[in-house]
C-alpha cells in the first residue's frame, strides 16, 4: 500500500536575489528555486504533451532503455517527475496501472498532480528528495525518472534508495541524462540560439518576436542557476558503474540523440526566447518531423559509427537482486 500525501512546503514560483545568491552555495536550494519557477511554463518550454505524440516518445524511451513484455507494472514511482511527463505518458502507453510522482519543487509536484487529474490516471505525490525517498522497502515493482539524475548530488546515494524501495526483481529505468560530451555542445549552441535571438529582436521589424524585457530578465537571472542544478555530465561507462556499485544488476547503459540533439537544442533556445504562441503550429510540426527524421538517421546510420559517448541522452536500467 502506498501511503498518504504528506502535507508540503509551498512553491516558490518568483525567487527573490537573494534567493538566488543563497542558491549558489546549496544545490538542493537552488533546485527548488529554478524548478519551482519553470513548473507554470515547463510543458510549453519543452514541448510537452499528453496525447500521442509524447504517448510514443516516452514509451520509445522505456523501450529502447529496458525490455518490456507488454504487461503493466503495478506500481511506480517517478523521481524527480516535473511536470509528470515521463510516468504519466508511460501510464497512458499502459506501463503501469498506478503511479506516485516525487519532485524537490513543490510546484512541479502540483503541476504533475493536477496533470495527472486532467487524465484521470491513479497518481498520488510528494515533495521528496531522492537521498531519501519516503516510502517503506519493496513499495514498487517499477522506479522511472527522466532528466533527473544529473541533478542529485549523490547519485550512487540515489540508486541505493530506488533499490530499497523497489521490490525483489523489480526494476528501474531512467532517461534523458546529459552525457559529458552532448552537455558540451548542446550548451554552447544553446548560448549562442539565445544570444542571436535577444540580438536580432532588438530591430525595428522584429520587436513583436520579442519577449517583455522584464520576462527575458527573470529567465536570465533564473536560467544562471543552471550551472549549480545541473551538477553532472555522465560517460556511459562510468554510469554503469555507478549503478552496479549501489547493489543494481542487468544494468546496460543505452545513448541516443546525436544530430537531433544538433537541431534539439536550438529549436528549444529560440521558443524560449520568442513570446507564447508566436510561432504557430507550421513550426511545431517542423520541430517534430526534423527531429524524428533525425532521430532516425542517429539510430539507424550514426550508430554504427559514432561512439556512444558522443550521443547527447544517456538511458539507464538495472533491477534489483531476488
Amino acid at each position: 500500500m502506498l501511503l498518504p500525501m504528506s502535507t508540503d512546503p509551498v512553491p516558490t514560483p518568483h525567487a527573490t536575489a537573494e534567493q538566488v545568491e543563497a542558491a549558489w552555495g546549496d544545490p538542493k536550494l537552488a533546485n527548488v528555486l529554478y524548478h519551482d519557477w519553470e513548473a507554470g511554463t515547463y510543458d510549453e518550454k519543452w514541448s510537452i504533451s499528453y496525447d500521442e505524440r509524447c504517448i510514443d516518445y516516452a514509451a520509445g524511451r522505456f523501450r529502447l532503455a529496458a525490455p518490456w513484455d507488454g504487461r503493466p507494472y503495478l506500481r511506480a514511482l517517478e523521481l524527480g517527475s516535473g511536470t509528470g511527463f515521463f510516468l504519466l505518458n508511460l501510464m497512458q502507453a499502459g506501463v503501469a496501472d498506478r503511479g506516485a510522482v516525487t519532485d524537490l519543487s513543490p510546484g512541479m509536484v502540483e503541476a504533475a498532480l493536477r496533470n495527472a487529474r486532467h487524465l484521470d490516471l491513479d497518481v498520488e505525490g510528494r515533495v521528496a528528495d531522492a537521498e531519501r525517498i519516503p516510502y517503506p522497502d519493496d513499495s514498487f515493482d517499477l522506479v522511472v525518472g527522466h532528466a533527473v539524475l544529473h541533478h542529485i548530488p549523490d547519485v550512487e546515494a540515489a540508486l541505493r534508495e530506488v533499490l530499497r524501495v523497489l521490490e525483489p526483481g523489480g526494476r528501474f529505468v531512467f532517461a534523458g541524462e546529459p552525457t559529458t560530451v552532448g552537455d558540451a555542445y548542446a550548451r554552447k549552441l544553446g548560448q549562442w540560439t539565445w544570444k542571436a535571438t535577444t540580438t536580432l529582436t532588438k530591430l525595428p521589424g522584429l520587436t513583436g518576436w520579442r519577449r517583455p524585457q522584464h520576462e527575458l530578465d527573470e529567465s536570465s537571472r533564473a536560467a544562471a542557476l543552471e550551472s549549480v542544478v545541473d551538477i553532472h555530465t555522465f560517460d556511459p561507462d562510468e554510469l554503469e558503474g555507478t549503478a552496479r556499485r549501489a547493489g543494481a544488476r542487468d544494468v546496460r547503459v543505452a545513448t541516443e540523440e546525436f544530430s537531433a540533439a544538433m537541431l534539439g537544442w536550438p529549436v528549444r533556445t529560440f521558443e524560449a526566447a520568442v513570446p507564447p504562441g508566436r510561432l504557430g503550429w507550421n513550426w511545431a510540426m517542423f520541430a517534430f518531423h526534423g527531429w524524428q527524421r533525425l532521430s532516425w538517421v542517429d539510430e539507424h546510420l550514426l550508430s554504427r559509427v559514432v561512439p556512444r559517448s558522443w550521443f547527447y541522452n544517456a538511458l539507464v536500467t538495472g533491477t534489483k537482486p531476488r
